[in-house]
């Protein structure tokens, strides 16, 4: 059974002696008789022993799991795994923890094995106790704190799960495989790491020393299928009228900035507007990590990368963009400004690479320009204020705020655009906004989404490229 993929010449490693449970253990949810000499037990207690017996139980079960993934390292050949199918590899796994079960004298019934094999697989070929959360739809983020907490985030919220790892070298056993698999590192000389999951999906990790309790992960998934314009619109991210005044927006080649808190879908967003961009543009995306999901035809992706271990060899976002602008972009989509490529990206969009667009974290539309400001003084560049405001009046054209509200739903709560400047201050009109006007016992907010009644200030470009936009589009809810 062991021919195909077994290591030549390996010798069984020792056996780890499991303990059996006690007389007291053989029957769950059944409390030991009380002599004549003691009290008779509380309910409370006699509640407690199955809840102890069943941790005790996992506990043992997590011990095998550990030797019989050792011995699997120990007998399996990796390398010939490369070409193994998954049900060779399923069926070779299979046999080698039976055999072990069989040599510790441990006994399974077929749920608790066909369960043990799978965490084997998974250890083997994937990310170990993450798999199954990476596997479910309805998770959006994993967040681990340590090796006992594993939260995922559905629908909004936050909720704690039963995941956990064996200990800290097990969690950390996962991380050095993402990371590796992605050419970074992290170590106790580099004790973060920003990378990507094979799927796209973002991940983030902070090791010991600096996190204190144990290595932070988080990890945020990236849906298979894309949310498109339509799909967003039916969520309640924001309304057709809306997505209507967006698409003019995207094709006449308005510079866009998404901005937004963290989880409030800015990346969705994005890849949601990047749909209205013809199929004709050659795009170039700079991101840190990728992560990004255009469908165009002609889409250069590059992403920024650290320093290696001698401190050498680290692309900036700057370094991308400097280099993107000798690549003929006609766009140019940078996943999340955050520093001094600001600059660079800026004077792109004033200089003929128009119907850029970005993200950028921020709270409302007039902070995200605020932002800006303050990126460009701590990139080092000493300009006046005034010039600088000039040089983003004139570089954004409108600023889309993404947040997620208190019930975890996410909506578009704003549209704005920048009209130029009126002395020394940048001039601004929102166009839509989400009005919200209570909230029900269920902690659901009731809202609305409504235009301002202020005419776009670029309708006559909108005219000119054949995007005529209704007036309605633009008069107040209330109003219609």
């Amino acid at each position: 059974m062991f021919s195909r993929y077994k290591k030549p010449d390996t010798s069984k490693p020792k056996l780890v002696e499991v303990p059996k449970p006690s007389a007291s253990e053989a029957a769950p949810g059944v409390a030991p008789k009380p002599s004549a000499s003691r009290r008779q037990p509380t309910k409370t207690a006699a509640r407690v022993v199955p809840m102890d017996k069943e941790k005790k139980r996992k506990e043992r079960l997590g011990e095998v799991k550990v030797e019989l993934h050792k011995r699997l390292l120990d007998n399996l050949n990796l390398s010939a795994l490369e070409t193994a199918t998954e049900a060779d590899l399923r069926a070779e796994i299979s046999a080698i923890a039976g055999e072990a079960l069989d040599d510790m004298a441990i006994v399974l019934n077929r749920e608790e094995r066909a369960t043990l094999n799978q965490e084997l697989y998974d250890e083997v070929t994937g990310l170990g106790p993450l798999e199954p959360l990476l596997k479910d739809d309805t998770v959006n983020d994993i967040l681990v704190n340590g090796p006992q907490q594993v939260f995922v985030e559905r629908n909004g919220k936050l909720e704690l799960t039963d995941t956990a790892f064996k200990d800290e070298r097990h969690l950390l056993r996962i991380i050095d495989k993402i990371v590796s698999a992605v050419g970074r590192r992290v170590d106790e000389s580099n004790p973060y790491v920003d990378a990507r999951l094979e799927d796209g999906s973002r991940f983030n990790a902070m090791v010991p020393p600096i996190a204190v309790d144990g290595s932070l992960v988080s990890i945020r998934k990236f849906k298979k299928e894309k949310l498109g314009v339509d799909d967003l619109v039916r969520f309640g991210a924001f309304t057709e009228e809306m997505a209507a005044y967006l698409q003019a927006a995207v094709s006449t080649r308005l510079n866009i900035i998404v901005s937004g808190g963290t989880g409030s879908g800015k990346t969705t967003t994005l890849n949601a507007l990047s749909s209205f961009i013809d199929d004709s543009e050659r795009i170039l995306t700079i991101e840190d990590p990728a992560g990004l999901q255009l469908q165009q035809t002609h889409v250069g992706r590059m992403e920024s990368r650290p320093a290696n271990v001698e401190g050498k060899g680290a692309v900036s976002q700057r370094d991308c963009l400097k280099n993107a602008l000798r690549m003929r972009p006609d766009r140019i989509i940078v996943g999340e400004t955050r520093g001094e490529e600001v600059i660079d990206m800026l004077q792109a969009m004033n200089t003929g690479h128009d119907g850029s667009m970005t993200t950028i974290h921020a709270n409302s539309a007039r902070d995200a320009v605020s932002r800006l400001e303050n990126m460009i003084a701590m990139a080092g560049i000493e300009m006046p204020l005034k010039a600088v405001r000039s040089q983003i009046a004139s570089a954004v054209n409108l600023i889309v705020q993404a947040s997620r509200l208190q019930d975890g739903s996410r909506r578009m709560v704003s549209i704005t655009e920048v009209t130029g400047m009126e002395g020394e201050v940048i001039s601004m009109q929102e166009v839509f906004r989400y009005q919200r006007v209570g909230l029900t016992p269920e902690n659901k907010i009731i809202g609305h989404f409504t235009a301002t009644g202020v005419r776009s200030h670029f309708s006559e470009r909108f005219k000119m490229w054949g995007y005529d936009l209704p007036a309605e589009i633009f008069e107040p809810f209330e109003a219609r």
